[in-house]
């Protein structure tokens, strides 16, 4: 799965269980910094993707949150193992940033059991590609504004967690490629602004999710 020459679009996950659409802002942000950041070809709205629909297979990246419950349908489940297997990148993060929270809970077990026969679901090195992939984080994922406020679960998570697949004709697990991307961090709340917004930041907060997009292009 690949950009090809079509415009990059970025794709909101809709799943039946759950409130898919909590962070409605956050597509306008990403593609915003990717138009100021990148000369990717961006197309300028984003769409909402149901993960039980072949829609799934036209995005080499699809973002997912939530506050509520996840529950995966069957065919949610089957589709999303074809995405990974065909290349795609599901990025998952919780939007109540709490491990002790109802998303957190579900969604990672339901992550889980979904992509166990591709691999288990475990801490990223925050050495790995992905960090490097645009901008520069060298410490790996940047911390939240929630991390470091306090709210939620008091705790600064130092790394993303990941499911990660064999690259075409790879099998080093080193040298795999991320299937799917789950963090802690509450990133939905974090770029969950308008973009005009950006201006008033010191350091533009969503150019990890420039990061995200460039991988998912390129890997």
């Amino acid at each position: 799965m690949s950009g090809g020459a079509s415009p990059f679009v970025f794709a909101t996950a809709q799943y039946e269980s759950g409130d898919w659409d909590s962070a409605p802002l956050v597509p306008a942000n990403v593609i915003d910094s990717l138009a100021r950041y990148t000369a990717l070809d961006v197309a300028p709205q984003g769409v909402v993707v149901p993960l039980a629909s072949e829609a799934l297979f036209r995005h080499p990246l699809v973002y997912m949150t939530g506050h509520l419950p996840v529950r995966f349908t069957a065919a949610e489940r089957r589709n999303l193992r074809r995405f990974a297997v065909r290349g795609g990148i599901l990025f998952v993060d919780d939007h109540n940033h709490d491990v002790d929270g109802v998303f957190h809970r579900t969604a990672v077990t339901e992550l889980r059991d979904t992509f166990a026969e591709i691999g288990p679901l475990a801490p990223l090195s925050n050495a790995h590609a992905l960090y490097r992939a645009f901008f520069t984080f060298a410490e790996g994922p940047p911390t939240t504004s929630h991390e470091l406020n306090g709210w939620g679960d008091n705790l600064v998570h130092p790394q993303l967690h990941a499911v990660l697949a064999p690259s075409a004709g790879r099998r080093q697990p080193d040298r795999a490629r991320i299937a799917v991307l789950y963090s802690n961090k509450d990133y939905s709340s974090e770029w969950n602004y308008h973009p005009d917004n950006k201006r008033f930041l010191s350091i533009d907060n969503t150019r990890f999710a420039v990061n995200l997009v460039v991988y998912a292009l390129t890997h």
